[in-house]
């Protein structure tokens, strides 16, 4: 691929060469081809999404859910980080967290996962990403089918609400189930059980 560069623009104090986006947009095949992205940039509507430092918060949220998930899923489901999900041309979100159906082993080289495995993706809401996080990127998942989002927001210091929400597949929209203070209790997409207040642990 062959665009022009922008003037080397400074990424959190680092100088990084972003690439013009080519008319109608960047495609998922692109991420991976533009070299010297930053860790973690996402592709939204066609468009490069550089993420910036996380807040202690949303590392000690995914670090508690992600080892409660590993202790609690089945066999057939895998926690996912820092991988993104290829839905259709001009979108590879990157979740803060998945589950997903064990996959193939052929498909170990990837650098992304396709959107029909992914049984529940998880946003942790941060100042800079709001709109995303919220409006955009649940969009996005409800279009491609995923079954299952958390949307994860701190409301007051250091305590996290979990909101959970299912698809509805004919209009492919996400109804809120239920808001989780204190303890996360679900069925699907699998029986688990998580004390939030464990987060306290890594404070």
């Amino acid at each position: 691929m062959s665009v022009p560069a922008t003037d080397d623009p400074m990424v959190f104090g680092t100088r990084v060469s972003i690439p013009l986006p080519p008319q109608g947009g960047f495609t998922a095949e692109d991420l991976d081809r533009i070299p010297g992205l930053p860790p973690h940039t996402e592709l939204i509507d066609g468009s490069l999404v550089l993420v910036t430092p996380q807040r202690r918060f949303h590392m000690f949220v995914l670090k508690l859910l992600e080892q409660r998930l590993d202790a609690q899923i089945p066999q057939e489901l895998r926690t996912y980080r820092e991988m993104t999900v290829r839905i259709g041309e001009r979108q590879r979100p990157e979740p803060d967290l998945m589950l997903i159906r064990a996959e193939e082993r052929k498909a170990l080289h990837n650098t992304w996962v396709e959107p029909h495995v992914v049984e529940l993706v998880v946003e942790v809401v941060s100042p800079e990403s709001e709109v995303r996080d919220i409006e955009r990127k649940p969009q996005i998942y409800a279009e491609a089918g995923i079954p299952h989002f958390w949307l994860i927001e701190e409301e007051s210091e250091g305590e996290p609400v979990v909101h959970t929400y299912e698809l509805d597949p004919l209009n492919k929209v996400y109804a809120n189930l239920r808001s989780h203070r204190g303890r996360l209790g679900v069925t699907a997409p699998c029986a688990l059980d998580i004390d939030l207040t464990r987060i306290r642990r890594y404070y």
